[in-house]
């Protein structure tokens, strides 16, 4: 019982630093460009998780490193973190808070259809009612619920939200083979990721160091959404005795994202927004729940 106690609170905190990053990003992005906030977001994150290995008195696993964890790092770290937040906050960049974030979402999604053909396992017809019924609460999102019209506020901004879902499910799939510990893995794949992102800075635009008022954000989005989060999600999964109850916490994040959207960046959330978003929830919560059964 004590067990699945700091399991809950682990999952309820990460959940909530989950919920938070959206708003960051958009604050983040007033300040810098995409290209800069993922560079030094990434930058940041490779720092924390190298800190995190030392102050856990994992130090040992480092001396582990070999060519083939190298070569497993450099491939992951371009798909996630470089390219996945590459795209993603060049989405953010183009639209509305809500609608990016509803958006990515289909992630969850896409990673179940995904790991079936990656496990050569049968996609039943479940799992494509589940796919129409998301893949409907897309379209209402996109078209603000005029789906007849279907003329979303930035076609590109859309779809790069929605290919931001694609990347994470091959980069999730890729750590799930990884027999890597999860702490270096995650150091190496931000490293190389960093790595990745500066040298793409560096040809795109001259580099500029953040001021402060941008740094902050900047911060909180590499420690929050890009590293730390997952290890606290990590905990909660390694100390419940039902992981399956504690995933369920992950449907409290788009939600949450909306409310401090809407509190803090002050935007109109759209009810459009809201019931697509539902729709979206509504088809991975029936692809979970008959994935069980």
């Amino acid at each position: 019982m004590q067990s699945d106690s700091k399991a809950f609170a682990y999952g309820i905190l990460a959940v909530v630093f989950w919920s938070t990053v959206a708003t960051a990003f958009k604050i983040a992005l007033r300040q810098v460009s995409y290209l800069e906030l993922l560079a030094y977001s990434s930058l940041f994150s490779c720092f924390v998780l190298f800190l995190s290995i030392v102050f856990s008195g994992k130090s040992r696993i480092l001396f582990e490193i070999n060519l083939r964890i190298i070569y497993k790092s450099v491939l992951i770290g371009f798909l996630n973190p470089f390219l996945y937040y590459l795209v993603l906050f060049k989405a953010y960049s183009m639209l509305p808070a809500q609608e990016a974030l509803s958006l990515n979402y289909t992630w969850a999604i896409v990673l179940t259809f995904l790991s079936s053909k990656f496990q050569k396992k049968r996609i039943g017809l479940v799992s494509y009612m589940s796919l129409l019924i998301s893949f409907f609460g897309v379209l209402v999102i996109i078209s603000k619920g005029r789906i007849v019209e279907l003329k979303p506020s930035d076609p590109i901004g859309a779809l790069l939200a929605l290919s931001s879902a694609f990347i994470w499910g091959f980069s999730w799939i890729l750590n799930v083979l990884s027999k890597t510990d999860d702490n270096l893995r995650m150091f190496l794949n931000f490293f190389f990721g960093a790595i990745f992102s500066f040298v793409y800075l560096s040809f795109s635009v001259s580099p500029t160091f953040p001021n402060l008022e941008a740094l902050i954000p900047i911060c909180y989005v590499g420690l929050f959404e890009m590293g730390i989060t997952f290890l606290i999600w990590n905990k909660a999964l390694k100390y419940s005795t039902n992981p399956a109850k504690v995933n369920n916490l992950i449907y409290l994040s788009p939600l949450l994202s909306i409310v401090f959207i809407g509190i803090i960046l002050k935007e109109h959330i759209e009810y459009s927004s809201i019931f697509g978003l539902l729709l979206i929830l509504s088809g991975i919560a029936i692809q979970n729940l008959f994935a069980r059964k």
